[in-house]
């Protein structure tokens, strides 16, 4: 009712101001006419001496010049009497003024018009006024309406959105019904008469089942009972799997991992999650299942990966990268330009020994130190859309998820979010205050946003062998060859040598510049620069960021252990290192 009343009042608002208009102009032209013309008779004299009687001479004392007006009330007061400008004393000329003639009145009603001009523009003020109240009074109500309507508008704007969704998607899985069926039709039109008479029987058994078992729902038949088995048959105690053979089909805790041997997958988690255990983990089970492992690992040696090809400094990590991504457009190319199918291409390359799996650890710090950009886009872009059906999967070790986990390379979170994830869960300990693992993880399967929580693989040490005769859970120490004895042997001799060196500075120096004065004796380094030590020095696995490290090499400098080359590079002290270089 409100909303219909304020309509009819704004569609009468072209009269309304019409109106205004008009008593407006109308008051404003009376305004301007009480303001022209006169109102009262007007007398016009002049000063004629009365002993003049000739015309030619009165007319010479009343020429136009010499001729005055006034009102005719007070021309004939003696208040007002006029006084002639031109009177001398001792001079003939009178004072007294000579009325010549009287001016009648030009607009007479003055009043009635500035009465009539107050009462227009009042009455369009007025009326203006009322307008704007009216509306006043309306508004609030209107805006209430307003504001309903919107709400429903946009509903209906959400609703119509969400059917176009809605029918967008059911026109999409249609399209990937009718593909599958293509794609199922080319299948059969290349198996042998064997091969199709196996999968029609296979599709006829299936059929059946899924008949039995709506029937027995149905029906209420017992789920558990099998083709012609009776409630007796289902009660008969001796007609039971036994407990032994109950936990035999019982799957392992740790059954998921299978999920990360042949596909493309992203571990993630925050230090001491135990991330590189279970990346290590996965490692041998690729092995184990056939792949070529390739690992990549900046902050290690080919002594945690024996068994298994591994590159550890960035110069043979970049080249690897570029065989990796080579390799996978050649693969590419040549699967589309032959006739085989997906399986039979995959089969070919199992067959012929090419089946590869590259490992990548600590993949958020490659942008740092491999220039090349390019590169590391197209490799992201191809090991997540192209490599596990060429048999190259990927297996990305980092310390978050975000769009830059991989490689550094922004605009990949789109393919991130619907890979393959494991997120390894850490906790702090109590005691020690340090990060570790809890033994859980939450996993993300591929193109899909549900997170499961899973049971880390149980391991009592950190695999470092990967050879065929080792069993990744043994506890044992595997034996140590020659070469590696004489090393610990050179080491501890070092080491024993420049004790007394060591000792005169450790009372000097933190825990943390002990530690890294001990990391450049065993590297034989002569000098150190920032950007190199910062990716492979750490103390219980954790690392140090710029300026911590630049605080450690100021500290070995004050000691007389180093000096300054620039603002990030020292060298060490050539007392030191001969004193090194003659021991070993």
């Amino acid at each position: 009712m409100k909303r219909k009343q304020f309509e009819s009042y704004t569609s009468s608002g072209t009269a309304n101001n019409i109106t205004v208009g008009v008593l407006a102009t109308i008051g404003l032209i009376c305004g301007a006419k009480s303001f022209t013309g006169t109102q009262i008779s007007l007398v016009e004299y002049c000063f004629v001496p009365q002993t003049l009687t000739l015309p030619e001479n009165r007319a010479e004392y009343c020429t136009p010049d010499k001729r005055y007006i006034m009102p005719l009330s007070e021309f004939y007061a003696e208040v007002y009497a006029p006084a002639n400008p031109e009177f001398q004393r001792d001079n003939f000329l009178p004072t007294k003024a000579t009325r010549l003639r009287i001016i009648p009145p030009s607009n007479p009603n003055k009043p009635i018009w500035g009465l009539t001009s107050v009462f227009m523009i009042g009455g369009a003020y007025a009326l203006s006024k009322a307008r704007e109240w009216r509306l006043v009074q309306l508004m609030p109500v209107m805006r209430a309406e307003t504001r309903t309507n919107w709400f429903i508008s946009q509903l209906r704007e959400g609703l119509r959105l969400h059917k176009e969704s809605y029918t967008a998607q059911l026109d999409y899985e249609f399209h990937q019904w009718s593909e599958n069926r293509r794609a199922r039709a080319a299948q059969l039109s290349q198996m042998t008469p064997q091969e199709l008479a196996i999968f029609t029987e296979q599709v006829r058994l299936r059929a059946e089942a899924e008949a039995r078992a709506q029937l027995q729902q149905t029906t209420g038949q017992p789920t558990g009972a099998l083709p012609g088995q009776s409630i007796e048959d289902i009660t008969n105690p001796s007609d039971k799997v036994t407990g032994a053979d109950s936990t035999q089909a019982i799957a392992p805790k740790d059954s998921w991992v299978q999920n990360l041997v042949k596909q493309t997958a992203l571990i993630w988690g925050n230090q001491g999650g135990g991330k590189s255990w279970l990346a290590r983990y996965v490692a041998q089970k690729k092995k184990q299942a056939g792949y070529r492992v390739v690992v990549l690992d900046p902050d290690s040696n080919r002594a945690e990966w024996r068994g298994v090809e591994s590159y550890h400094s960035w110069d043979e990590i970049e080249q690897q990268i570029r065989n990796y991504v080579k390799e996978l457009e050649s693969r590419l190319k040549t699967f589309n330009d032959s006739s085989m199918s997906e399986e039979q291409w995959r089969q070919k390359l199992w067959a012929s020994g090419k089946a590869t799996a590259l490992i990548c650890e600590e993949a958020t710090t490659y942008a740092d130190f491999i220039k090349d950009a390019e590169l590391l886009e197209k490799f992201g872009k191809l090991a997540l859309t192209k490599s596990r059906k060429q048999e190259m999967p990927l297996t990305v070790v980092a310390h978050n998820n975000t769009q830059t986990c991989l490689f550094g390379i922004k605009g990949l979170h789109n393919l991130v979010s619907k890979m393959l994830q494991v997120e390894c869960l850490a906790e702090v300990d109590p005691v020690t205050l340090q990060p570790k693992s809890t033994g859980r993880a939450k996993v993300k399967l591929d193109s899909s946003n549900e997170w499961l929580d899973v049971i880390l693989p149980s391991l009592t040490a950190k695999i470092s062998d990967f050879s065929d005769t080792v069993t990744p859970e043994s506890t044992s120490i595997p034996p140590i060859d020659k070469a590696t004895l004489e090393r610990i042997y050179e080491l501890e001799i070092n080491i024993g040598g420049q004790a007394e060196s060591i000792q005169e500075h450790k009372n000097e120096l933190s825990p943390l510049a002990h530690s890294l004065l001990q990391y450049l004796q065993r590297t034989g380094r002569k000098s150190a620069v920032i950007q190199e030590i910062q990716p492979n020095f750490k103390v219980k696995g954790q690392r140090f960021s710029a300026e911590e490290l630049k605080r450690l090499f100021n500290e070995l400098v004050e000691n007389n252990l180093a000096v300054w080359l620039d603002e990030n590079t020292i060298e060490i002290t050539p007392n030191w290192t001969d004193g090194q270089t003659g021991q070993n």
